[in-house]
């Protein structure tokens, strides 16, 4: 995809929060886009805010190999090969680890890294002449942070897959590069983090405050353009210097 030319980008997670941003100034930027996202009421949203745009908003679940297949066949067909995709789809879970069953981690593996991995490979099979990857990962993927054994496994997981990926795929005309979010104002995090949480996690980030989607879809959009053509098994972390700290100065 050339910044600000055409191409169709498949945006997992696309109905709301990163997603949706994501997706929203990939239509500014006149790309023809794919949502999917698990929740048919954010499905019906989308579509009635981007009625007339070219986009294609289905629900999907991205830890069925037919039903993305089947998906990215509808969205070949309206809109032709895939030239990016951009994998926000996923969940989250505050939970210490003796307190995490087995089902609840294997859970979120699923949706976060075999989902990942699934439209990944499905996005492959319906590629035009090049292919720009881009897998949202996590700070906590990087740092162990607590409560997050099963979300950061499954965020780390998907750091060294997309290098494998990048790795493999490259001579292939495929770039595959990772963002890693620190915590950002999405639903997801709203859910996720009370009060005291949000006190906690601004304490230890330099900025003193949560990200913005806008800020998170700005370098996916460079990751996805020709002006990251360079850039392959990439992680970039936006976290406004939560991974990289140590003693925090006062204020």
């Amino acid at each position: 995809m050339t910044s600000g030319a055409a191409g169709h980008v498949v945006v997992t997670g696309g109905a709301s929060g990163i997603g949706e941003v994501t997706a929203l100034a990939l239509i500014d930027q006149g790309v023809a886009v794919t949502i999917l996202d698990a929740s048919a009421a954010a499905i019906v949203r989308i579509e009635d805010r981007l009625a007339g745009e070219d986009v294609l908003a289905l629900t999907c679940d991205v830890t069925d190999e037919e039903e993305v297949a089947e998906c990215l066949s509808q969205a070949v067909d309206a809109f032709g090969p895939v030239t990016g995709l951009v994998n926000c789809a996923g969940i989250a879970r505050d939970i210490p680890a003796e307190k995490t069953s087995a089902e609840i981690f294997r859970q979120i593996l699923d949706v976060n890294l075999t989902g990942s991995f699934i439209t990944c490979r499905a996005c492959l099979d319906q590629m035009g002449d090049t292919l720009s990857i881009v897998n949202l990962s996590s700070a906590s993927g990087i740092r162990a942070n607590a409560g997050r054994v099963a979300y950061g496994a499954s965020k780390a997981g998907v750091i060294l897959m997309s290098q494998v990926l990048a790795n493999e795929w490259g001579a292939s005309g495929v770039r595959v590069n990772v963002v890693a979010p620190g915590p950002v104002d999405t639903p997801l995090i709203s859910n996720l983090h009370t009060i005291d949480d949000r006190k906690r996690w601004t304490a230890q980030i330099p900025l003193r405050r949560y990200g913005r989607p806008d800020e998170i879809a700005d370098a996916i959009l460079f990751l996805l353009s020709d002006q990251a053509s360079y850039i392959n098994g990439h992680v970039l972390v936006i976290d406004g210097g939560f991974s990289s700290s140590g003693i925090l100065a006062g204020r």
